[in-house]
């Protein structure tokens, strides 16, 4: 189901993934710094959650800067919210590279209002950009070691934004659950020599469900 967002003067162009039984939990998913909601990693991981009953919403949001991709993100959290079609009790915000530093950053901010009604259950970040290529001084972690839900990672080992070591010490410091699914020898883009796309993805997207059962049966036990 294809929607448009309003974003200031704008709108965000969005897509629905519906389950066939009405979902109690929604995903929101979003690009990295390229391509766009239609980026095939996350059509894939979209089409199955879908298939095992999860509400996905994945948008577009283009632009390079952190703070206005932070702030499309959060229209989108507040659109699915107060969305009628839709009656979830708590969503999973998801982004793949960039997208996954705009979700880290609108978890953050919402889990410090002070009307925070735990409808953020968690945080899922696909080949999150812990550093420039080469950069290794210089960590993204500000949002991460903040955050007090859930979080899984899903990072390729051979990463050259997110070296293994380094994100280990973070999540080491972090104060939220969290767990790190390492893809062997998967670089930024997910890509693995002598594996398939689809059979990357398949992994994936497997990890990244079974997680999401676990943090919402926990939340309901």
């Amino acid at each position: 189901v294809k929607v448009k967002i309003p974003f200031g003067n704008k709108y965000l162009d969005a897509i629905f993934s519906v389950p066939e039984k009405n979902p109690t939990y929604g995903v929101i998913l979003t690009h990295g710094a390229g391509g766009d909601m239609n980026f095939p990693h996350l059509v894939s991981l979209a089409a199955y959650l879908a298939s095992h009953g999860v509400l996905v919403l994945r948008f577009t949001c283009k632009g390079l800067n952190i703070a206005y991709r932070t702030k499309a993100f959060k229209t989108v959290v507040e659109y699915l919210k107060l969305c009628d079609d839709y009656k979830l009790s708590g969503v999973f915000l998801a982004g793949r590279s960039m997208g996954s530093r705009a979700a880290a950053s609108v978890v953050r901010q919402l889990s410090q209002d002070d009307d925070d009604d735990g409808f953020i259950q968690g945080l899922v970040c696909l080949s999150y950009p812990l550093h420039r290529p080469k950069l290794q001084s210089k960590l993204r972690d500000e949002d991460l070691l903040l955050i007090r839900c859930p979080v899984l990672f899903v990072s390729g080992s051979a990463d050259e934004m997110c070296e293994k070591q380094l994100l280990e010490g973070v999540a080491s410091k972090m104060k939220a659950p969290k767990k790190i699914h390492w893809v062997d020898k998967a670089n930024h883009g997910m890509a693995v020599k002598g594996r398939t796309t689809d059979d990357v993805m398949e992994e994936i997207n497997a990890q990244v469900f079974s997680w999401l059962r676990e943090n919402v049966q926990l939340e309901h036990k």
